[in-house]
């Protein structure tokens, strides 16, 4: 190609740059690129006796706990767990919570985790939120509960006196939410757990949580 077809060329291509140049200025701004889509929130599937409840976890606003809740969900140490206690808020109709776990099994158990409170998280335990039990804070490990109704005064506030921490709040119920209440209406027994002070909570029989896994 000789030097002048080659100027010629990239004269062309200038100018064609430069027509496009024109064209987008006469027609306005290029639109902004659309932001990425933000990260699916991970699901978890508990097969239980009484049918499967779907979990969605709050790993963006509670990233510790569900990650703790992760580690068993795929170590499989929540499989052949149970749901063993339910707790109902009378006289107000389903309103409790259903408490399930491996009741702390220490050859299951990791090491508790620190705790993420609800005014940390923005979370509150009202209808199909899923929370870890504890004793004091800090001290979650394996065993967690679901919420039927609102039962937001098991959230921190930070007004009351001694511990006023709450539970923490890691994700909620987003099918199976009738199974949960199914368990929280199952048999209880009328003697078990004097010595935990939760007499009339103890299901009987517990309702077998078979499998966990993510969905």
């Amino acid at each position: 190609m000789s030097r002048t077809s080659r100027r010629a060329v990239i004269a062309g291509a200038g100018a064609l740059a430069a027509s496009h140049a024109l064209a987008q200025s006469a027609s306005g701004p290029a639109p902004a690129a659309a932001p990425p889509a933000a990260a699916a929130l991970p699901r978890v599937t508990l097969s239980t006796g009484q049918g499967d409840i779907v979990i969605e976890l709050a790993s963006d606003k509670a990233p510790v706990t569900c990650a703790n809740f992760l580690r068993y969900v795929d170590a499989h140490r929540l499989n052949n767990a149970s749901f063993y206690r339910a707790m109902k808020v009378l006289p107000q109709p389903l309103t409790g919570l259903v408490q399930g776990g491996i009741k702390n099994d220490p050859k299951r158990s990791y090491p508790p985790i620190a705790h993420e409170s609800t005014t940390q998280t923005g979370l509150s335990n009202r209808d199909g939120a899923v929370s870890m039990a504890r004793y004091a804070p800090g001290t979650a490990a394996s065993e967690f509960f679901i919420c039927v109704g609102d039962v937001s005064s098991l959230d921190a506030d930070p007004k009351q006196p001694g511990d006023n921490q709450g539970f923490a709040v890691f994700g909620h119920v987003v099918a199976g939410m009738e199974v949960v209440k199914a368990i929280l209406l199952s048999p209880v027994s009328a003697t078990k757990g004097a010595d935990s002070g939760m007499v009339g909570q103890i299901l009987d029989p517990e309702v077998a949580i078979t499998t966990v896994r993510r969905s």
